[in-house]
């Protein structure tokens, strides 16, 4: 009756007996009568193959497909068909955790291109091999700072930070006995002279910031260091390569989120958080770091060279209780970097730039908007909207556009390279109306 169930009678017998119960109601003897479920489970009938297919493809059919002119974080970027195509090889797409080297050569590799690729990128010395996405990301660069400063417990995070950054920052400080205070933004950026050092481990911003705009940290990594706390800097992945990068600004700590990197939005992950790292602060860094070597017959080869993890030692010794990593989506953000290049990349993001300036340029031109900042922003811009925002966010939804995402009396737009001229003069005349 239950072909996938492999214990036999006889075995299901032979463990009630060791746990000392007669049949399996004894299990449960302990648990109230009156809270236990007594009907019948609705589970629907069993399909075949070709019903499920079918099933699915009837439920993706009520998705609705939006010409993206939303942000915050996840970003509608172009992705080269033949990554997918290569992601989908067996060897990639079931290999698992890479424990024995001799084995695992090519998911070492890649993990290790990866990385290099992402110091590079972010202008960092040391980089590991992947964390979750980019908001778990940030919350371990906060515990990382807080075990550097050994004795300092606060964290100064800008107000300029994704709001759902923040909100799992505070997830994770509050059963680690963090104390995170929050830098205010002035004329929308992040005003250092509001910063108390005391007690303080380190200073988390964001560049671009929530609202688009490029900042200036110009001081920052001097204030921190003179302080004994760390400068952490939270980027999105793509626009480092025109920007000015982490380690350019004397970061100490690099984190983000690879999405932009060629990755779909799909409807929310997965996605590969990155973390990037002065050297010395290698042996603070959870993940794990793959490295090369040569072998006994003086061959390259690829090594987990830190994997300071609490399946590897005792769990209080350990620098995170991370348990694994998203080294599919880490090869996912290597071939799409392999195959752009460094000018790929920055023609990338200087289309988005372009793109991004031309709509905000188009809809200061209606007269019903208003730039909220005037400062430097990359491709992604707050403006007011004077009119029923929420009104004007639905005409944007019925014509087939997610209109930027809505904050307060307005929206944040952000541009991509895969935005057309045709559909930003759309969007333009919807808002017009």
């Amino acid at each position: 009756m239950y072909k996938y169930f492999p214990h036999t009678e006889d075995d299901l017998q032979a463990m009630l007996a060791k746990a000392g119960v007669k049949d399996l109601d004894g299990l449960y003897a302990q648990i109230p009568d009156s809270i236990r479920f007594k009907g019948d489970y609705d589970l629907p009938m069993s399909m075949c193959e070709l019903e499920v297919r079918q099933l699915f493809e009837k439920l993706g059919s009520e998705n609705k497909q939006l010409t993206c002119f939303a942000g915050m974080g996840v970003y509608d970027h172009y992705t080269p068909s033949v990554i997918p195509s290569l992601l989908q090889r067996s060897e990639f797409l079931t290999s698992y955790t890479p424990y024995q080297a001799e084995i695992s050569q090519g998911t070492l590799h890649y993990i290790f291109e990866y990385q290099s690729m992402m110091a590079e990128l972010t202008g960092m010395d040391i980089s590991n091999a992947s964390m979750y996405d980019g908001t778990t990301a940030a919350a371990e660069a906060m515990m990382m700072a807080v075990a550097a400063g050994k004795k300092q417990n606060k964290v100064l995070v800008s107000a300029g930070i994704n709001p759902k950054t923040r909100e799992v920052l505070d997830t994770y400080a509050l059963h680690q006995g963090i104390e995170l205070e929050t830098l205010p933004l002035k004329d929308g950026v992040t005003d250092l002279s509001a910063a108390n050092f005391e007690g303080v481990a380190g200073v988390m911003v964001q560049q671009p910031n929530v609202f688009g705009i490029v900042e200036d940290f110009t001081g920052f990594a001097d204030a921190c260091h003179e302080n004994k706390a760390l400068f952490i800097i939270d980027s999105v992945a793509s626009d480092l390569a025109v920007l000015k990068t982490p380690g350019e600004w004397g970061a100490d700590i690099a984190v983000g989120d690879g999405q932009s990197l060629g990755i779909p939005m799909l409807f929310g992950g997965p996605y590969v958080g990155y973390m990037c790292c002065t050297e010395k602060l290698i042996r603070k860094m959870p993940g794990r770091i793959v490295g090369m070597t040569k072998d006994n017959r003086d061959q390259r080869a690829f090594v987990l060279t830190l994997q300071a993890r609490e399946q590897h030692i005792r769990r209080q010794k350990a620098t995170s209780n991370i348990c694994s990593n998203q080294s599919l989506m880490a090869l996912f953000v290597t071939i799409y970097c392999s195959l752009m290049g460094r000018q790929g990349l920055k023609e990338s993001a200087e289309l988005s730039y372009a793109g991004a300036h031309y709509l905000c340029d188009e809809l200061l031109k209606t007269g019903r908007f208003s730039l909220v900042y005037d400062k430097p922003f990359f491709n992604e811009f707050y403006v007011k909207y004077d009119g029923d925002a929420d009104t004007l966010y639905q005409r944007f939804i019925e014509a087939g556009i997610l209109g930027g995402v809505r904050c307060q009396d307005g929206f944040i737009f952000a541009v991509t390279e895969k935005r057309t001229k045709e559909e930003i003069d759309n969007l333009v005349k919807i808002a017009a109306l």
